[in-house]
């Protein structure tokens, strides 16, 4: 079962099946930031209209509560390329184009959701941590069987070692897809649980096994982020913040 942890004004969810020496992570709520409404408060997403300088010290906070010197991003587009860390970092940064980060650095990564999947990965075996930020988009293109397939070809990691937690995002009482036949597969077909309505937490659970993860290894945190008021909802709200999932090593590169 995940539970919530806090650090100072932050608030985060944490997974017992991520708690190993070395590693820190954490899934934050929209709350104990400085941003202003519509994004309040804890909002880290540059490109739906806060103001800058709010982001760059909620990215701080983040950073500060998990233990992190730096932390590393994406400019997510719902595509399948995974970036591959291998440069232990200065500083950090935002990369184009990539929806999946994976590393055996010491540097934190993170996804932005408003509704969509962060799966957090981590191989004790190798010391490598991964993250996916998975929405109905990525689950049809399969970005998480990508990420741990990469992860192997990047640093020997193998899927029965992966330990994964997939976060608070849509679940199946709010995931309605009334054009269904045309953006999903047939083979998504079958989890749909009601009329127009899918569960998407089973899809990457399934695709997390059929990667070779064990069922015992995948955590899923079960909070849908419509109905659950403590995170950003693009479907409930539509102009609104983007909150936090981030991964990393914090005491040192692993080779």
């Amino acid at each position: 079962m995940n539970i919530y942890r806090k650090s100072r004004q932050l608030r985060y969810l944490a997974f017992p099946s991520l708690s190993f020496p070395g590693l820190s992570h954490g899934v934050f709520t929209r709350h104990g930031g400085v941003s202003d409404q519509p994004f309040h408060s804890l909002n880290i997403g540059y490109h739906v209209g806060d103001e800058p300088d709010n982001i760059v010290e909620n990215r701080a906070l983040i950073k500060q509560a998990l233990g992190l010197k730096t932390m590393i991003s994406a400019k997510q587009v719902h595509g399948d390329r995974v970036l591959v860390v291998t440069a232990q970092p200065d500083d950090d940064y935002e990369v184009d184009g990539y929806d999946a980060l994976v590393t055996n650095c010491c540097t934190g990564l993170m996804v932005q959701q408003a509704d969509c999947q962060a799966v957090m990965l981590f191989d004790p075996v190798q010391r490598v941590a991964g993250i996916v930020h998975s929405g109905w988009r990525g689950s049809v293109t399969d970005i998480i069987g990508k990420t741990v397939k990469t992860m192997f070809q990047a640093f020997g990691s193998r899927a029965s070692d992966l330990c994964a937690a997939i976060s608070p995002s849509l679940g199946p009482c709010c995931g309605e897809f009334v054009n269904f036949r045309e953006e999903l597969p047939a083979s998504m077909h079958d989890y749909q649980v009601r009329d127009d309505y899918f569960d998407f937490w089973s899809i990457s659970r399934d695709q997390l096994q059929t990667a070779g993860v064990g069922a015992d290894r995948i955590e899923i945190a079960g909070n849908c982020t419509v109905c659950d008021e403590d995170f950003f909802s693009y479907r409930r709200d539509r102009q609104t913040g983007r909150f936090a999932s981030v991964i990393g090593l914090v005491n040192g590169r692993f080779k």
